[in-house]
């Protein structure tokens, strides 16, 4: 009778990455069923949300939104807690019970993106950062996220008691700031109010691989047609276990991990930092600037009800009605979103060099740190009459694992074949990665001069250094 409960509490999403995905979709009177959270307007809007920021302008089937990721991430959390739970009590004996634990996991994952605006980590950037979170930080998705979980959320996140197969024991409650915290990226000394258990939960957020990435990795592979296959998550999952020290992977799944890391990367520079998908938010940047004041009315933490009707949907589908406005300067911008409705993009790729940085080099110090140092530099490379050309610098940057001294570095650690527990970087292989990658491009107006391009490529050149000598044979 036991299992026949569960199937009629439970109900299937029928998911591409997956396969079937279970959720709660009854609960007793007085609880929240997972279904609850799922149909909530804050989860709904997620929906009109695209995962890849714009990516979906280059690659016509990654049309994949927020939702579909945040249902995945769920799913990835039972699958981290099925493979972790017991490590975790061996090493935090004061650890809650397994539905305690699964659920509050569940729960973070599905509402780890719940600050996002349109353009998801765009708007952070060119929108969110305007304004302050309580505490005098710049405002971003993470923050807002967890200002909606506690006050909108809050009293529906307590009333959960139950996730597929397990349930709270008796006394627990899930606690919301719980959710929030984890969710949100660590600073120095912010795990002193909470309890070890849940600090180590936390590196399955903030870590090198995480139930956030895991899926994305998949997911996004899979959707933009890049990859069908991208890593080997079941033996990144079999290998891995709480250590004292913190998340841990056993040696012989190590290659696992770093093929996980690479294919990340990898992704980063075929879809998210695709020079087309750079352009056109290169276009959206202007866009935005102009556009601010008449797309939204301030800071989302004072417009929470405006906010969550505020999305990729609703935006799009209101500049596309100002060229018909009666005011000069919207209809004027107006124009301007309709060209970038129209795919009709402002800047053009005409240079391009992939740029890594190890550990111990001097990132920060390099001038493809700033563009605008960059841009100071080209114009000084250039010809008189070329000198004042219109161009944009983009420098963007992946992380392949987080600088030894920041926060969100010391998450992740590696068991050696003699059974001790080490750093990772203590591997060669891993040691062998990069610390970041960045590329170095110059965008100048669409369809520029022949000569242009060529005068900007050779001050490029004296920058970056050319082209070594070739090999004398074929390898």
């Amino acid at each position: 009778m036991g299992a026949m409960l569960h199937i009629h509490r439970e109900s299937l999403i029928h998911d591409p990455i997956h396969g079937y995905i279970p959720f709660v979709s009854i609960a007793d009177a007085g609880e929240t069923s997972e279904r609850m959270l799922l149909d909530h307007p804050w989860l709904q809007r997620l929906r009109q949300i695209h995962q890849l920021q714009t990516a979906w302008w280059v690659y016509p089937s990654a049309e994949h939104t927020r939702f579909q990721h945040v249902v995945g991430t769920m799913h990835m959390a039972s699958r981290a807690v099925a493979a972790l739970y017991d490590s975790l009590k061996d090493v935090c004996p004061d650890a809650p019970s397994r539905g305690f634990v699964e659920c509050t996991m569940r729960l973070a994952a599905l509402l780890h993106d719940v600050g996002h605006g349109p353009f998801g980590h765009f708007f952070d950037a060119h929108f969110l950062t305007d304004y302050r979170a309580p505490d005098g930080s710049r405002l971003n998705h993470e923050k807002l996220g967890g200002h909606i979980i506690r006050s909108e959320l809050g009293e529906l996140l307590r009333g959960v008691r139950r996730c597929p197969s397990h349930e709270l024991a008796a006394g627990e409650q899930i606690e919301p700031d719980q959710i929030a915290w984890l969710i949100t990226r660590p600073t120095e000394h912010d795990q002193a109010a909470h309890p070890r258990w849940l600090a180590l939960l936390r590196s399955l957020f903030c870590g090198l691989y995480t139930v956030d990435n895991m899926d994305f990795v998949l997911r996004d592979a899979f959707m933009s047609g890049y990859s069908t296959r991208a890593y080997d998550l079941d033996r990144l999952l079999r290998y891995s276990f709480f250590s004292e020290r913190g998340l841990t992977i056993h040696h012989r799944g190590l290659n696992a991990l770093l093929r996980f890391m690479q294919t990340k990367s990898e992704l980063f520079r075929a879809v998210y930092f695709h020079r087309t998908v750079r352009a056109i938010d290169k276009t959206l940047e202007g866009l935005f600037r102009d556009s601010k004041r008449l797309l939204f009315p301030g800071n989302p933490l004072e417009h929470l009800s405006e906010y969550q009707r505020f999305t990729e949907w609703s935006l799009l589908v209101g500049v596309a009605r100002w060229p018909a406005s009666d005011d000069p300067q919207q209809r004027e911008l107006g124009l301007r979103w309709q060209r970038l409705l129209q795919r009709q993009v402002d800047w053009e790729t005409v240079y391009e060099r992939n740029l890594t940085f190890a550990a111990g080099e001097a990132e920060q110090t390099s001038i493809f740190s700033d563009p605008a140092i960059v841009e100071q530099a080209i114009r000084g490379l250039l010809p008189a009459e070329v000198h004042g050309v219109e161009m944009q610098i983009d420098l963007p940057r992946h992380i392949y694992r987080p600088h030894e001294g920041k926060a969100t570095a010391r998450q992740n650690f590696l068991c050696s074949p003699g059974g001790a527990t080490r750093r990772l970087d203590d591997d060669q292989l891993f040691r062998q990665l990069p610390v970041a990658h960045r590329m170095c491009r110059v965008y100048l107006r669409k369809s520029p001069p022949r000569e242009h391009v060529a005068a900007i490529a050779a001050a490029m050149d004296q920058l970056v250094g050319g082209g070594g000598e070739d090999d004398l044979t074929n390898m």
